[in-house]
């Protein structure tokens, strides 16, 4: 999915401070929602995406302590930028995904820096769950008018270790490293 689809005007930069003084809810938009990953093959980059089965979203604009985020990843459908590396990837030796087809997310904290946030929070993927800590942005989309936050883009980057979740396999060619770009579309609820 090409970011260029996207009106990148920043949400929290042409907004009143006291527009809204609680969690709003989201609905994510799942068709237009994917994890993008990253991860060298040697001196190549293999690439991918997973799709997110599901997520619950709430935005408190005002106090990000206020703010969650939870999300499945449907690991069983992820697709590498090759056949082999996907059958690879989703083999016993990386994903598991006869026995973990999903990873989970879940925030534990965000805090805001005018159009960005910084969100922590626990990754589980293979059973194994650890802390990571994502980049966000936060966009109103394309057809949206100004100071509308009924629909917005978040783009959220970040890496994590595949070792620290026991995602070892064909470490002596496959990079530990995985890059992390996540675009989602939400809608507010109701």
């Amino acid at each position: 999915m090409k970011l260029a689809h996207f009106f990148f005007a920043p949400v929290l930069a042409l907004l009143p401070v006291g527009l809204q003084a609680a969690p709003v809810a989201y609905v994510l938009d799942q068709a237009q929602s994917q994890v993008g990953f990253e991860v060298m093959f040697g001196q190549d980059p293999i690439t991918g995406t997973m799709p997110i089965a599901e997520a619950q979203v709430a935005i408190d604009f005002e106090q990000a302590s206020n703010s969650s985020v939870s999300a499945v990843i449907d690991a069983a459908r992820s697709q590498a930028s090759f056949p082999f590396a996907t059958q690879a990837m989703l083999g016993p030796k990386v994903l598991a995904t006869d026995q973990f087809p999903t990873m989970t997310f879940r925030s534990r904290a965000m805090h805001f820096s005018g159009t960005t946030a910084e969100v922590e929070g626990d990754l589980t993927l293979r059973g194994v769950t650890r802390p990571v800590q994502l980049h966000a942005e936060l966009y109103r989309q394309k057809g949206t008018e100004e100071g509308d936050r009924t629909k917005m883009s978040v783009l959220l980057t970040g890496a994590v270790k595949r070792s620290d979740f026991g995602a070892t396999g064909w470490d002596d060619m496959v990079g530990d490293q995985i890059k992390l770009k996540i675009l989602v579309r939400i809608n507010q609820a109701g």
